[in-house]
Order: structure tokens, then C-alpha cells, then sequence
């Protein structure tokens, strides 16, 4: 499992991912997403979800959709328009983020690493 520090900084990327690719999505179905794509190595919870939701909710970034299923109230989270601009920036952040880390762990040949 991943630990939940180096997660916590990727997460809002992560949430704005899904709802770019999937419309819209609800929280438990968030949830259980990232665990599936992860393999099980990300397990998010909901106090950790809801108020990045929220919080993406007040920047107006995504909005709320209402449905009853099965007697039971819904809430979808879908991506405004700011939304979808938002989301492209986040991921292209995220994945020159993750590059730089690359480089960092993998330093060009010749250099000794110190856990050798």
C-alpha cells in the first residue's frame, strides 16, 4: 500500500482525473475506482475524498447532481467547464511532477548512489 503522504498531495489530480474520463461519478464509486486502478495500493477513505470534493465544489470546479436510487439520495460530482480546464492543468502538473521524481530516483549512469 501506498503511504497516505504521498498521496495526499496527488489526490485532487486523481479526483479530477476520474471525473474527466468517467462524466460523473459518485463518492463510494471514487473510492472503489482508485483501488481498483491502483491494484488495491491506494485505498482512499472518505475523510480524506469529501472535502477535496467539497473543496472543488466552493473553486467552482465540478458541480452536484441529486438521484434516488433505490430509495436513497445520490450525489454525483460532475466536472463544470473551469472544471475540465482545471483537470487538464492538475494532470499535466502531475505527470511533469512525476518525471522530475523519475529523474531524481534514476540519476544518468556514472553517478553513485548512495543506496548502492
Amino acid at each position: 500500500m501506498i503511504p497516505k503522504e504521498l498521496v495526499k498531495g496527488s489526490l485532487k489530480s486523481i479526483v479530477l482525473k476520474l471525473l474527466a474520463e468517467n462524466n460523473r461519478m459518485y463518492g463510494y464509486e471514487i473510492t472503489q475506482k482508485v483501488e481498483e486502478l491502483s491494484e488495491g495500493k491506494i485505498k482512499l477513505t472518505f475523510g480524506a475524498l469529501y472535502p477535496i470534493l467539497h473543496k472543488l465544489e466552493q473553486d467552482g470546479v465540478v458541480y452536484t447532481e441529486s438521484e434516488v436510487i433505490n430509495n436513497r439520495n445520490r450525489i454525483y460530482y460532475k466536472l463544470t467547464e473551469k472544471g475540465n480546464a482545471t483537470a487538464k492543468e492538475r494532470i499535466k502538473e502531475l505527470e511533469e511532477f512525476l518525471q522530475t521524481i523519475k529523474i531524481l530516483l534514476n540519476p544518468k549512469p556514472g553517478f553513485e548512489s548512495c543506496f548502492a
